[in-house]
C-alpha cells in the first residue's frame, strides 16, 4: 500500500530521517530558473516541493505545478499564502493555521471557505500549525496577516505555542522566519520545540548555507525548507541536500 505524504513524514520523524524541501514561489522564479531548479532538485534527490507565496499574482500556480509534475516524480505540496492558492494538480496541501498570531481569519476563518473545495479534491490535506518567528526584518506574511511574529529569543513562547497546536490536533508544526529573513530560526528554539512535540517539525526562512541547514536538522528539525537562497542560486540545492541527508547515513 502506497504511503501518504504525511505517513512518510511521520515515519521519517520516528526514524530520525531528515527531509529537504525546495520552496518554489511562482511570483519570484523565472521560467528559465524553474527548469534549472527542477533539473537540479531531481539530481539532488530533494524530498518535496512546496509551492506558493504570500501573493502569487501572476496566475502561474497551475502551470508551475504542471511543469514540476511533468519533469520529475518529487511530490508537490501547496504552501498557500491565501485561500485562493488551491490547485487540484498538486499532490497535497498544507492546511495552515497561523497559531503564532491572533487573526481569527487565519486560525479558522479562511479554512471554512476552502473546506468544501478540498473535500471533493484529490489533494492530501495536512493540517499544520504555522508559527511566524521574528527574522529581523518585516515580512510579507506579517504584513498580509496583520500579526506579530514570535520574538526569536523567546524559546518558551514558541514551545508553548507548538504544544498548544499539537494538543489541538494539528499534524505538523512549521516555524518560519519568513522569506529573506536576516535572522533564521535559532537552533535553541528549534531544539526546545522539537524536544517538546511528537509531530514533525518543519523549519524555514533565512537559510542561506548548507552549514545552517545541517545545524537545523541537528537541532531537531525534521524538515528544512529553502526557497529564497535557491531562487538566487539553484546550484545550492545539491550542497544543501547533501548536508541535510548526510545525517541519514545509517538510519
Amino acid at each position: 500500500m502506497t504511503q501518504t505524504i504525511y505517513q512518510s513524514l511521520q515515519e521519517g520523524k520516528r526514524n530520525g530521517e531528515k527531509k529537504f524541501v525546495v520552496l518554489v514561489d511562482p511570483d519570484k522564479l523565472s521560467l528559465h530558473n524553474i527548469d534549472k531548479v527542477m533539473e537540479t532538485a531531481a539530481k539532488a534527490q530533494v524530498d518535496y516541493f512546496f509551492i506558493g507565496g504570500s501573493l502569487v499574482v501572476n496566475n502561474m500556480l497551475d502551470s508551475t505545478i504542471e511543469a514540476l509534475k511533468k519533469a520529475c516524480d518529487i511530490p508537490v505540496i501547496i504552501f498557500p499564502g491565501s485561500s485562493l492558492q488551491i490547485s487540484f494538480r498538486a499532490d497535497g496541501i498544507l492546511y495552515l493555521s497561523l497559531i503564532s498570531g491572533r487573526n481569527a481569519d487565519l486560525l479558522i476563518g479562511k479554512h471554512i471557505e476552502t473546506a468544501p473545495f478540498l473535500k471533493v479534491s484529490p489533494l492530501e490535506v495536512i493540517s499544520c500549525g504555522y508559527m511566524l518567528i521574528d527574522g529581523g526584518v518585516p515580512t510579507t506574511v506579517s504584513y498580509m496577516s496583520n500579526t506579530y511574529p514570535i520574538p526569536s529569543n523567546k524559546d518558551d513562547i514558541a514551545l508553548c505555542t507548538a504544544l498548544a497546536g499539537e494538543f489541538l490536533g494539528l499534524k505538523m508544526m512549521f516555524m518560519d522566519a519568513g522569506s529573506g529573513a536576516k535572522i533564521p530560526v535559532p537552533e535553541s528554539m528549534i531544539n526546545a520545540v522539537s524536544s517538546a512535540i511528537s509531530v514533525p517539525l518543519i523549519v524555514g526562512g533565512g537559510i542561506q548555507t548548507p552549514e545552517k541547514a545541517l545545524a537545523n536538522v541537528k537541532a531537531g528539525a525534521d524538515v528544512v525548507v529553502v526557497g529564497n537562497a535557491i531562487e538566487k542560486d539553484p546550484n545550492l540545492i545539491i550542497e544543501i541536500s547533501e548536508a541535510i541527508h548526510s545525517v541519514n547515513v545509517g538510519v
